[in-house]
Order: C-alpha cells, then structure tokens, then sequence
C-alpha cells in the first residue's frame, strides 16, 4: 500500500478524534514514512511494518477515549471508551463487556435500593392516609430504620460509583496495553 493510500485510510478511521489529533498522528504518520524512505525502504514495506490502518485507528481511538475518562469521568465518556475498547478484537467483547455490565448492574442495584429503602417513611404516611386504620408503630419504626439505612446506603454508592469508575478506567487501560502487547 502506498503511502497517500495508507494516511487517507488512517485520517478516515480517526475521523471520530478532533481535527488537531488527526492532524498530529498523520503527520507522525508521514515522519515514520520520511524515516523509512531515509532508510531504503519501499512506500510498501513502510505501511507494510506499520501495521492496517484501521487496526492503529482502533487502538488510538480506544487510547484517546480511556485517556478521556481519566480526565474527564462521565457516563457517556466512560461508555465510549468501552466500546472503543471493546472495539479491539472479538476478545474484548467477553474480557470488557461483561465486568462492565456486572459493575453497572451492582451499581444501579444498589442506587435504586437506597433511592427505595429512602422513600420508606413517604409510602408508610401515604397508606396511613389512606387506611388510617392500619397505623402501627412497629411499622412506622420500621419505615424510619429503612430510611437510614437508605440515606447510608445512598452515600456508599456514591463512594461505590466512583470507585467503580476509577476501577474500571484502570481496567481500561490495562486491555488497551495488553491489546497492543505493552505489557512488559
């Protein structure tokens, strides 16, 4: 593959990264084919040693996007970055989509019981007014234990989320170095 061949297929794949970023990996790009040339080889042997230009496009992207949750952690940062990852080989379907879903699925769990067990004493009032003869302390005590628990509940998961998130974006970048056979 020809040099002009080879960058439009890279520039193409990182369409998805801001312009200055592809503008800057291209032009590493044209150096390591300056560096080839200065060195006797061919246009081809020089894309051929680089590697497919989609296959440098999904490990840059997956790069870039970790690199973005670990500056800024959002939801949408962290799903892009998974499936940018996940993006990497059929491997990283299982290895990164499943503690994915089990970390979401803990973590929703354990929102939704807090935001629940909160809202206790709110439903107790609500069917004592509706059925006032259905009041009973044991009851009312009950409501107001589970709304402790919930409130406590509610500012683990806090903590809990923001571990995970942490937690998980080192797992991340962890895929990412042993996909691209950095780990040493």
């Amino acid at each position: 593959m020809k040099k002009d061949k080879f960058l439009n297929k890279l520039d193409k794949a990182l369409n998805k990264l801001p312009y200055n970023e592809r503008k800057d990996i291209i032009q590493d790009f044209q150096e390591h084919f300056e560096v080839g040339r200065n060195d006797g080889k061919s246009e081809e042997e020089i894309a051929q040693s680089l590697g497919s230009p989609n296959q440098i496009a999904k490990e840059l992207l997956a790069a870039y996007y970790v690199e973005k949750v670990e500056n800024r952690s959002s939801a949408g940062n962290i799903l892009r970055a998974s499936w940018a990852v996940i993006g990497l080989g059929f491997f990283n379907l299982v290895i990164v989509l499943g503690p994915f879903i089990a970390i979401v699925g803990i973590i929703f769990s354990g929102w939704l019981m807090g935001g629940a067990f909160t809202v206790a004493p709110v439903l107790f009032l609500i069917n004592v007014l509706l059925f006032p003869s259905s009041f009973n302390f044991t009851e009312l005590f009950t409501s107001i234990a589970l709304t402790g628990i919930g409130i406590l509940l509610l500012i683990g998961m806090y903590y809990l989320t923001k571990i995970g998130q942490k937690g998980f974006v080192r797992y991340l970048n962890f895929n990412v170095k042993l996909v691209k056979g950095g780990m040493k």
